[in-house]
């Protein structure tokens, strides 16, 4: 029995198993990212390389988590307990290598109005120029990602990276199997931001953006065309 099956018939004792479970380590994913693939008669967990040096009780937590997902069912074990655990703080023992000189100045005005000096720097990278995923944090590889949309706004950055470096202090919490980032906690904080029209300005902006997107003049054979 792996690790997969385990977790299934710890976490549904009373179902049976018709499927073929898979455990994948990849070098693909970012430190301690996971999936599952779900086939017709398998079921292929793809697990980042940095999970094979952690222990199998909270491997079993994740693989659970997954697991879940896929029954739609609302469950809690000790596993998933130590898995969640874990996963909120591994990031804050990472290395940190990724930096920008722009996305750093911004990471130094946010850090020292907002939360007085006292966030630890994670890595900090752009995306690529997105105007749906707007940042994230990823709390495995303590890493922000900001879209490179914002890179000419500097009010626009600084409100994206808050956002974000309010994820890397309030972490998640969940409840009944699911994992709640944007509590009401989170965003009574979001919402002492300085600039109170902030959010206004943010969707025109990207209003504003999408449509020079689209009309942006292209060149064909010599000549400029919209």
């Amino acid at each position: 029995m792996n690790i997969a099956e385990k977790a299934f018939f710890e976490l549904f004792p009373d179902k049976s198993l018709s499927k073929k479970m898979i455990v994948k380590y990849s070098r693909a994913f970012n430190p301690y990212n996971a999936n599952v693939k779900y086939a017709a008669y398998s079921m292929t967990f793809n697990l980042s390389y940095e999970w094979k040096k952690v222990s199998d009780e909270i491997k079993l937590g994740l693989i659970q988590s997954l697991l879940l997902r896929i029954y739609k069912e609302k469950k809690k074990t000790l596993n998933i307990d130590l898995y969640e655990n874990f996963i909120k703080t591994v990031g804050d023992y990472s290395e940190v290598k990724q930096s920008h000189p722009v996305l750093e100045q911004s990471f130094k005005r946010v850090n020292e109005k907002y939360f007085n000096g006292f966030i630890d720097k994670p890595n900090l990278k752009w995306g690529n120029h997105s105007f749906s995923k707007l940042g994230t944090y990823e709390y495995g590889s303590n890493t922000v990602t900001i879209s490179r949309v914002f890179e000419e706004d500097e009010e626009l950055l600084d409100y994206i990276m808050y956002h974000e470096l309010l994820h890397k202090k309030h972490k998640f919490h969940t409840k009944n199997g699911r994992s709640y980032h944007h509590t009401s906690k989170f965003r009574k904080k979001e919402k002492q931001f300085d600039n109170p029209e902030i959010e206004k300005k943010l969707e025109k902006f990207l209003k504003s953006k999408k449509i020079k997107r689209v009309f942006k003049p292209r060149k064909r054979k010599g000549f400029w065309w919209f």
